[in-house]
């Protein structure tokens, strides 16, 4: 694996989120205080563009039906919005799944994510 540059520090503010593509991947960099997370771009239920989404401190809304997921970890917080019947329909078709998570460093200013 190896560090590839994806942006510059100053693009990325708290609350911030970036989506970046790297050998083929869709990354989202999210901005959380002093700190960078970089978990997969899409959502593991029908593939929403998180970058689309809300970020509220470490945690990343999907567009789409609204699952939850922490950025620092990759961990689903809540998987599809709601508790009625189309949610539990939703959970039995595709089952959650955390995000993969990528390794953030800064150098010199430029982020770097290790893929």
């Amino acid at each position: 694996m190896a560090y590839v540059s994806v942006g510059e520090v100053n693009q990325l503010a708290d609350g911030v989120v970036r989506e970046v593509t790297v050998n083929g991947h869709e990354i989202l960099i999210a901005g959380v205080g002093d700190s960078l997370y970089a978990v997969d771009g899409r959502c593991p239920h029908m593939g929403g563009k998180l970058a689309q989404g809300r970020l509220e401190g470490t945690i990343v809304t999907c567009p789409r039906h609204g699952s939850r997921f922490d950025v620092t970890n990759g961990n689903v917080v809540q998987w599809l919005q709601g508790s009625g019947l189309l949610s539990r329909i939703g959970t039995a078709l595709k089952s959650p799944r955390p995000l993969m998570t990528y390794n953030v460093k800064v150098e010199h200013g430029e982020i770097l994510i290790e893929v």
